[in-house]
């Protein structure tokens, strides 16, 4: 739920505030009511009820920063300020975000709108905003230092300039970047095309999200800013599996996924049980003969990219970024490779000492998923989420494709787990195996004929 509250006791105080050259006071007289979000879930697409036309972006577990209309000027409103993100729940991160929310609002204007942005610093350090990928006039370009002052803390900047062309673009800082993408700061942005475009299509459903990453200690709230590539929090619109909801479609839908990457990473997107093209880059639409079908798409740091694809097949499928340690929570990370190592000796003395100890990682990690152990303070276990059959045993950049047959054009909402339809799921064996050949120089012992020692890096280092 939206939900507005006053951040100012006075807009004249504000308007004395404002450093602006291209806006006159008259129509700073009175700045457009702040609209402040507190729930992380998924919101309803905002429909257009002033200027251009579009059809709406939905944002996954996020939501559309609202308008108005000024002399033909589309006015939002930004605040740039200290926030709460529910990552999943029970697990709560203190960051900086934008209208009460990290990321902040996605921000939807239609190619040729002239738009005026609003910016409050509520942070305890001055900021800017960089309007990433946009073609505007070089002062409003959002580098401190470069192309203007940065915001100092209490005080409210404007930027004004046209959505020159259609496509996906992201918003963060350009002062002490650093610190404060580390913290959140960072949002969406979508220019609908004004006209029928020859490489744009309607859709049936528009998602969008950014890929963000944190490191965050279990029984700690605050991200370790310093840190420069090993995370353990990794986001869907800082949200984690099985805290992010799914993408939704209705059998046949044309579907639009946007994705922004704002880590220092690159993370390979990856969607089960379809195909789909890039359509859309940085640069804007890809035209249709370069064009070429993929099940992956590379997103690396700071791009974005526009897949689109039929939802032609009936179930929940995956989609989630391919590096595997991506796709796992905070817990875990630090635990020594124990795989075949026989425990049992140990254990009878360590329990000795601590009733409660538990094995883990002799047979696989797997056994991350089955323990119920205390947690440390606000954390998630790696390796959860149940589905239908059992643990998903996955986390972080994780969520579904939920194709349904029924689900009604215009809902968002979660169908529920897939029936699978009689005979169409994998089964057990339970026939006579055959004796696999196997070759000359191997031992009939079954060990290998070499032995190596394999040392894995520690931490996300090669990341």
């Amino acid at each position: 739920m939206v939900s507005r509250r006053d951040f100012f006791m006075g807009a004249g105080a504000i308007t004395a505030a404002v450093a602006a050259s291209s806006v006159s006071r008259v129509s700073l007289a009175g700045l457009p009511e702040p609209v402040i979000q507190s729930s992380p879930e998924t919101m309803a697409p905002l429909e257009p009820n002033t200027g251009r036309p579009y059809k709406p972006v939905v944002t996954l577990n996020g939501w559309t920063l609202p308008w108005r209309m000024n002399n033909g000027v589309k006015e939002f409103h930004l605040v740039a300020e200290p926030v709460v993100r529910e990552m999943a729940p029970g697990f709560n991160a203190h960051l900086w975000g934008y209208n009460g929310q990290s990321p902040g609002p996605t921000i939807e204007v239609v190619e040729g709108d002239r738009v005026r942005i609003f910016v409050t610093n509520k942070l305890p350090e001055h900021t800017s905003i960089h309007w990433h990928g946009q073609r505007l006039p070089n002062g409003m370009d959002g580098v401190a230092g470069l192309n203007q002052r940065a915001i100092p803390a209490g005080k409210t900047y404007v930027y004004e300039f046209e959505a020159k062309r259609p496509g996906t673009f992201m918003y963060h800082p350009h002062a002490d970047e650093m610190v404060q993408m580390a913290m959140g700061m960072m949002g969406f942005w979508v220019t609908h095309p004004r006209d029928a475009h020859p490489n744009i299509d309607e859709v049936d459903r528009d998602y969008c999200f950014l890929l963000n990453a944190y490191d965050v200690e279990p029984g700690s709230y605050t991200p370790k800013i310093m840190e420069m590539l090993d995370f353990n929090i990794w986001t869907f619109n800082s949200r984690v599996f099985p805290g992010i909801d799914p993408l939704v479609a209705r059998k046949d839908d044309k579907v639009r996924i946007r994705v922004g990457n704002l880590t220092m990473t690159n993370h390979p997107i990856h969607l089960h049980g379809h195909e789909f093209e890039v359509t859309g880059t940085d640069g804007g639409p890809v035209p249709r003969g370069a064009r070429w079908p993929e099940v992956t798409t590379d997103v690396a740091v700071g791009q974005m990219r526009q897949i689109e694809f039929i939802a032609s097949d009936l179930g929940d499928w995956a989609f989630h970024c391919h590096k595997s340690h991506h796709t796992m929570n905070a817990m875990g990370h630090d635990v020594p490779t124990m795989l075949g190592v026989d425990h049992r000796k140990v254990v009878t003395q360590i329990n000795s000492l601590i009733p409660d100890y538990m094995v883990m990682g002799e047979r696989g990690m797997a056994d991350m998923a089955e323990m119920q152990m205390p947690l440390p303070e606000n954390t998630i276990p790696m390796m959860t989420g149940d589905g239908p059959f059992g643990s998903v045993e996955m986390g972080g950049m994780f969520t579904m494709l939920k194709v349904r047959a029924d689900q009604p054009a215009g809902d968002y909402s979660d169908p529920g787990w897939y029936q699978q339809p009689e005979g169409t799921q994998a089964f057990e064996w339970t026939g006579p195996l055959q004796e696999p050949s196997r070759f000359k120089s191997e031992a009939s012992t079954g060990k290998p004929a070499v032995e190596v020692q394999v040392r894995k890096p520690t931490g996300h280092s090669g990341h």
